[in-house]
């Protein structure tokens, strides 16, 4: 290292660099994000045999956290949409505090929904879009990004089991009457978003096949022109198997998304045994260019 003498010319040119150097702006977002979508399976802290859980929900144990844990720092998303966690306690085990902010909805239900932020990228919270939880299901949880001069809005949800591929209109079932109900809730925030003109992703677990001519889908679609990442894929999860984790891009989000990068990171666990250890459900996670 150089010495620096005081009223030297270094010493000037030391401090002509240095206030260069504060004047370059300084990125709070990375140009390139990647998104992700994970259900955790009954994640939560409380222990066998509480009345909140079912008879067949075994809680995990530190190790199936830790498992957990580094399956969530090999993802290395920077916004993970989280279903079936159990609050904060749960969510941080396996996305540590040091590492995302987590935002979990207000339900008070053990599968809520939430969304883990790499920490550096800075975000509002929004009411949670408690419309979805009608018939005692779960509500949406709803942030916007701000990623320099662009903003995102995030909505994560975890929406009615049972309706894979049933019809809406008419409804065949309650678990499609109540799915229906949900996609109205749904266009409405779509339509808002598109009134705004500002760009949005809706993901998490739809508890729905949208291959084909899917309804869902073209009802998401009748509110607002989407990209959905999983279109014309399947999901290596345990087995081959139709995706009902999706990644959907609306706005001028879906022009930022790289349908080509979507990737499932598969467990290194094969035996079925630990499926409830780890989840039934694989990490999905898709990559967006941010424009500056």
């Amino acid at each position: 290292m150089l010495p620096i003498r005081r009223g030297g010319a270094q010493t000037v040119v030391i401090r002509i660099l240095l206030v260069l150097a504060l004047l370059i702006p300084v990125r709070a977002f990375a140009a390139e994000l990647k998104i992700a979508t994970w259900n955790l399976d009954w994640l939560t802290t409380r222990s066998a045999g509480d009345p909140e859980l079912p008879s067949d929900v075994t809680p995990r144990s530190d190790a199936d956290f830790a498992r957990l844990a580094h399956y969530a720092t090999e993802l290395d998303a920077d916004v993970v949409a989280i279903e079936e966690v159990d609050g904060f306690a749960a969510a941080s085990k396996v996305f540590p505090s040091e590492q995302y902010s987590i935002h979990m909805t207000r339900d008070h239900v053990v599968q809520r929904a939430g969304i883990a932020v790499r920490r550096g990228l800075h975000y509002d919270i929004n009411p949670d879009v408690t419309a979805l939880s009608a018939h005692h299901l779960r509500s949406g949880a709803d942030i916007t990004l701000h990623l320099g001069p662009a903003t995102l809005r995030v909505l994560a949800v975890h929406l009615k089991k049972g309706c894979r591929d049933g019809a809406l209109a008419p409804a065949r079932g309650r678990a499609c009457e109540e799915l229906r109900d949900q996609l109205a809730v749904l266009t409405g925030w779509i339509a808002a978003r598109r009134g705004e003109g500002i760009p949005f992703l809706i993901l998490g677990d739809f508890n729905r096949w949208m291959d084909g001519n899917d309804a869902l889908l073209a009802g998401l679609r009748a509110a607002a022109p989407l990209a959905r990442a999983t279109e014309g894929h399947s999901s290596p999860c345990w087995g081959n198997e139709a995706f009902i984790d999706h990644i959907l891009a609306g706005g001028a989000a879906a022009g930022w998304m790289h349908a080509d990068t979507i990737r499932v990171l598969t467990y290194q666990e094969t035996d079925r045994s630990l499926k409830d250890r780890l989840s039934d459900h694989c990490p999905v996670s898709v990559r967006f260019a941010v424009p500056d």
